[in-house]
């Protein structure tokens, strides 16, 4: 009798984070095709309406990148603190966080030119989000909580502080009884880049970008990849784990909190008890499908935007809303399926009979 177990690949199969994503979305695409035929539809035109709206046009395009942007942040902050071991389960609460900075900058100095208050309102969204995140810094590397619990459970304390504040203090008189904020200064809006983008885009890639190179190429970084694959090597180079911990995970609060700017001076116009949309927690799928690494969080980003703007498109055409999301649940699968076999192999082994001698 033989049975199939899994062993490490001497060495890893070459591209397996690219490889793995191509994969991963050909078997989406492959079992979306299926469940679109047993609800009626044909999959060549669902596709094909969902790639015209979300790249086949300059307008189309816009909305993928501008989609992009919150997802590359949050997909960027879930990495960073995936880079030492730790899950950021919490972005979506420091989106929030990083959106309620910026509108309270907005609200103590409405007066302001743009080229003051813009960068003002993103650098408070950056320390909106890093204070979110402080304590679960504080909390995982002086006492070893898991951070997990403590990025999730804020999640709902930053959910409940802006719903106080869209209904309450905040509430904008004009706003015929809805939770609304009141709208932003209009020199508060990110500069168009074209049709639907914003400066956002290159906010957001910059970012992206800068921080991988950073970290692939800064003394910090080398220090970083130490610290994350082995906590004894780090500690016999002279590695602080407490001070790698804590400065990683509230760099991810940090970034997160940016992405919750962005949305509030590029595609919001005021400040609602939804502003973080999902994206906080799209954007651990996003840092999943990149294999946590920054390198490969732009793309992912980009992908999943595309596919959730195609996705919003194709409800015209009596497809259910939900289909993006399978589509997104598939491309997870897949992809991290297939990351696993660019690491591992299987093999044929004989089992043990269970009367025979050890």
């Amino acid at each position: 009798m033989m049975n199939m177990r899994l062993v490490r690949r001497d060495t890893p199969l070459a591209g397996g984070q690219v490889r793995a994503f191509v994969v991963g979305l050909l078997i989406a695409l492959l079992f979306g095709a299926v469940l679109l035929i047993l609800s009626g539809h044909s999959p060549i035109t669902v596709y094909s309406k969902m790639f015209d709206s979300a790249l086949g046009s300059p307008r189309g395009w816009s909305a993928t990148l501008t989609r992009a942007v919150p997802l590359g942040l949050a997909g960027l902050a879930v990495a960073v603190a995936g880079s030492m071991g730790m899950w950021n389960i919490g972005a979506e609460g420091q989106i929030i966080a990083g959106a309620i900075g910026g509108a309270w900058i907005a609200r103590i100095a409405p007066e302001l030119p743009g080229p003051v208050l813009i960068p003002a309102m993103l650098g408070a969204a950056v320390l909106g989000g890093a204070f979110l995140a402080l304590g679960p810094a504080l909390a995982r590397s002086r006492l070893g909580v898991n951070e997990i619990i403590t990025t999730l459970m804020l999640n709902e304390v930053a959910i409940r502080v802006v719903r106080y504040l869209v209904n309450g203090p905040w509430k904008d008189p004009e706003g015929n009884n809805f939770p609304i904020a009141p709208e932003l200064p209009e020199q508060s809006a990110l500069p168009t880049l074209f049709e639907r983008a914003n400066v956002g885009v290159l906010i957001a890639a910059v970012v992206v970008i800068g921080f991988g190179l950073w970290a692939s190429r800064s003394a910090w970084g080398y220090e970083l990849k130490i610290a994350g694959s082995s906590e004894k090597t780090a500690e016999y180079v002279g590695i602080s784990m407490r001070a790698k911990l804590f400065t990683v995970l509230v760099l991810s609060g940090a970034i997160a909190g940016l992405a919750g700017g962005i949305e509030l001076t590029g595609s919001s116009s005021r400040l609602v008890e939804g502003v973080a949309n999902g994206y906080g927690f799209t954007g651990i799928i996003v840092a999943a499908l990149a294999l946590m690494r920054p390198s490969g969080v732009a793309a992912v980003a980009v992908a999943l935007g595309a596919v959730q703007i195609g996705g919003e498109a194709i409800q015209t055409q009596g497809v259910p809303s939900a289909t993006s999301n399978i589509l997104q649940a598939l491309i997870l699968f897949g992809a991290l399926t297939a990351a696993v076999f660019s690491e591992y192999r299987l093999v044929r082994s004989a089992a043990v009979p269970s009367g025979a001698a050890a």
